[in-house]
């Protein structure tokens, strides 16, 4: 049993340093491991320990224990494993960007607590997505057009680290594309902004510059899926090949279908089940993830 472990903090808040990342190695080799030399990635922020002589969850759950609270996330990878990954399917609200759009919309209508509610329910897979998404929207219903500029000019920001992500994995020959439960006008824009090569979201319905309801068919987990399996197979990609990151139930299915799943400050149902998560860190860490080094990034 031979591994890479990648501890990872964000740059805002840097915590790793070689004393911390030795004791963590002690603490490996206390039980039963074999570490090797450390590979810094970046400074303080990203390093990579080689590890041999534990399963990947004893791996983990000795960090975990060694670290206590600190602010380091965790990936654990086979050795030899090719990590870098020809494919990134992103989910945008609260994934590439800081917010959810519709809870956003629904700010500039007076509901925004009632449709975060359901947004909540609904990213934690209590409630159906796409019933969810009718229902948030019929709430809405009679919201002018000029919102969703009002709302994208005003609340919509970038992820930090989302640039970074989606510009060095695209420099380095990967295709990248934002999937989103949410809407076309804003997913238009999110993706030209981080500079995503395609998006795909549901659409809205205005008439006479008022909002009626959301065009058939909703865009949800089944569809996120359908999309990975349909850019990789555009681009002759196995599915092992590709990164899903998202952070609520409607991403399960495609961070199960990807060789490398990413729950990024995820709801639980999310984080059980990824392959990865990451709770501290920015979207730069999804390149440490992948063995990228801080003079790999494309900052500009």
């Amino acid at each position: 049993m031979h591994h890479t472990i990648t501890l990872i903090c964000n740059p805002a808040n840097v915590v790793l340093d070689t004393s911390l990342v030795s004791d963590l190695s002690d603490a490996l080799e206390r039980e039963g491991g074999l570490t090797g030399h450390l590979d810094w990635l970046d400074g303080p922020i990203a390093v990579d320990l080689p590890c041999a002589g534990l399963p990947p969850i004893e791996i983990a759950d000795i960090l975990h224990d060694r670290l206590d609270d600190a602010p380091v996330d965790i990936v654990v990878h086979e050795a030899g494993e090719q990590r870098r990954r020809k494919l990134l399917i992103a989910d945008m609200d609260s994934t590439i960007i800081t917010v959810e759009c519709l809870d956003e919309l629904a700010d500039f209508a007076g509901r925004k607590a009632e449709v975060s509610a359901i947004t909540e329910r609904a990213m934690r897979g209590e409630i159906v997505f796409e019933a969810a998404l009718r229902e948030r929207i019929n709430m809405l219903a009679g919201l002018p057009v000029s919102v969703l500029n009002d709302a994208y000019t005003e609340r919509v920001r970038l992820m930090p680290g989302a640039r970074i992500l989606v510009r060095t994995m695209a420099a380095f020959g990967a295709h990248t594309v934002l999937v989103s439960g949410g809407f076309s006008y804003f997913t238009e824009r999110v993706a030209a902004a981080a500079g995503f090569d395609a998006e795909r979201a549901n659409r809205l319905i205005f008439e006479n510059g008022r909002l009626t309801g959301v065009a058939d068919p909703i865009l949800g987990r089944e569809a996120k899926l359908a999309a990975l399996q349909e850019f990789c197979s555009v681009h002759g990609i196995y599915d092992h090949q590709a990164m899903a990151v998202g952070d609520g139930a409607n991403d399960l299915a495609m961070i199960q279908a990807a060789g490398m799943g990413v729950a990024f400050h995820a709801k639980p149902v999310a984080a059980a089940a990824a392959r990865a998560r990451i709770d501290h860190g920015d979207l730069t860490a999804l390149l440490y993830l992948q063995g990228y080094r801080g003079n790999d990034f494309v900052r500009d």
